[in-house]
């Protein structure tokens, strides 16, 4: 953003003429403060009949599970965001397959995109924002301990497309809350 597109004094709430909702606005300026949601990528990365994940070192949620993802950067892809969050949390290298999923989670202003993707070497490691990195058969996933709701959803999404090479991105499970258990209003 250009520096003269910045506020220069300190801002409202209010609804700028031609909107329908409150932004925050410059009043000397007029500057619109567009606060809008964040995007997600990642990937379940499979090799053979394993999937990686990764355990957190950072909060929210740290010493849980998760699928290597993160946020999205300026000027990048979907799926450059998603290699690249693979090499950042699991220093794995991955070749995208296809998109599985686009999840909404209002709650926390955020759209995630995960793809399906194939590790290309068993050549892994924890990066800087995990713990440990490990390869989990199925059945041996650490169900109890998975980070977040959409963890899960992608890993169920995943074992139904797992054989199909064509598919509907999946969505929201239907009735699924974006809610960890035990979490408050």
């Amino acid at each position: 953003m250009p520096a003269d597109a910045e506020p220069r004094g300190p801002s409202v709430f209010k609804i700028p003429e031609g909107d329908n909702r409150e932004r925050l606005v410059c009043p000397d300026c007029g500057f619109i403060y567009y606060d809008n949601p964040r995007i997600v990528t990642g990937a379940v990365c499979l090799w053979e009949d394993r999937v990686l994940l990764c355990r957190r070192d950072i909060q929210p949620r740290r010493n849980y599970w998760t699928l290597p993802a993160g946020y999205l950067e300026l000027g990048e892809t979907t799926e450059a965001g998603a290699v690249r969050e693979a090499w950042e949390e699991a220093r794995a290298r991955i070749a995208i397959e296809v998109l599985l999923s686009i999840y909404n989670v209002p709650r926390i202003s955020q759209v995630q995109l995960i793809y399906r993707a194939r590790l290309l070497s068993l050549d892994i490691g924890p990066g800087p924002e995990s713990l440990e990195v490990r390869l989990f058969t199925w059945e041996a996933i650490p169900w109890g301990e998975l980070a977040f709701p959409s963890v899960r959803w992608a890993l169920d999404h995943f074992q139904q497309t797992r054989h199909m090479s064509e598919f509907a991105p999946r969505s929201n499970p239907p009735g699924a809350s974006d809610r960890l258990e035990g979490e408050g209003l």
